[in-house]
């Protein structure tokens, strides 16, 4: 099992034909991901091979949908038209909306992920590396070769730090790893993926992969406290970042004592949750919980 994505999704892939489209393509597709289409309104009726594959393009993703099945998408359009992209995903209906693309204005973030969130549509993103369920499928531009199936869920803000918790943990593996971005607004929450973690039976740890800024890593503490029995162990990321300023991620800036990466790691510690100093600290702590539990 695994939480979101699955070897039976079926995923299109909005700006295919483009440059980074076409070459994530081919990266999902040698992972086993399903690509079921492309969606390009001015190369409809084209098909794009992939060598053992040819994926045909659709003008839309409502057509996508009506001629595969499709439930999935990842967008890869450039920022002008991401919203336009997720609003016409959202409204053909598509159950999970992957968006790659940075740099979206914050205002047109807002509109898509409240819009997409009305119509039923799960959003991951924006600015973000997307998500892999290992040996299953693969839905953005995470290395899948990486690591291996296993019973350790991630969630992260940081793609950077995904890659490399999934590499430290490699001989472990992974149930899930999702890569929420690191905007001021995104689609999909730690808060919601502890929860899909918590419920899915063939995850047995969460990893959670914070950053200075905001409050969402004190939220999810508050959420583990409350709701989640399975272990977590958790990583922030700016301790040595200077007060004030911008660090990588929009939504990574410090004001005075809030979002702090030592405020968020002692609520995530009060919540009973396990903070490494370190990434590979951090993998260590994952492996030191595991070996209790066996």
């Amino acid at each position: 099992m695994a939480v979101y994505l699955t070897k039976d999704s079926k995923v299109l892939v909005q700006g295919m034909t483009g440059g980074e489209g076409m070459k994530h393509t081919r990266r999902m597709i040698a992972a086993g991901t399903d690509v079921v289409g492309g969606v390009n309104p001015r190369k409809a009726g084209r098909t794009v091979d992939f060598g053992d594959r040819a994926v045909p393009v659709f003008g839309s993703v409502a057509d996508g949908i009506r001629s595969t099945g499709a439930d999935v998408t990842v967008v890869f359009v450039p920022p002008a038209f991401a919203k336009s992209a997720v609003t016409e995903a959202a409204d053909a209906g598509i159950g999970l909306a992957v968006v790659i693309t940075e740099g979206i204005p914050v205002h047109d973030s807002v509109a898509f992920t409240t819009y997409a969130k009305a119509r039923g549509t799960r959003l991951i993103g924006p600015n973000c590396p997307g998500l892999i369920s290992p040996g299953q499928s693969n839905a953005g531009i995470i290395p899948a070769d990486i690591t291996k199936p296993g019973r350790v869920g991630l969630v992260s803000k940081s793609g950077t730090l995904t890659y490399q918790l999934m590499y430290e943990l490699r001989d472990v593996g992974f149930s899930t790893c999702v890569g929420i971005g690191g905007d001021p607004v995104v689609g999909t929450s730690h808060i919601d993926c502890l929860a899909a973690f918590e419920d899915d039976p063939d995850t047995d740890l969460v990893v959670l992969i914070g950053e200075i800024g905001g409050a969402a890593e004190e939220r999810a503490a508050a959420y583990v406290r409350d709701h989640v029995t399975k272990p977590v162990v958790g990583y922030i990321a700016g301790f040595t970042a200077p007060e004030g300023r911008t660090m990588g991620h929009a939504g990574a800036i410090v004001s005075g004592s809030s979002g702090t990466a030592q405020a968020k790691k002692e609520a995530l510690e009060a919540a009973g949750v396990r903070v490494g100093s370190t990434p590979t600290g951090t993998a260590q702590l994952v492996l030191d919980l595991l070996g209790n539990r066996t």
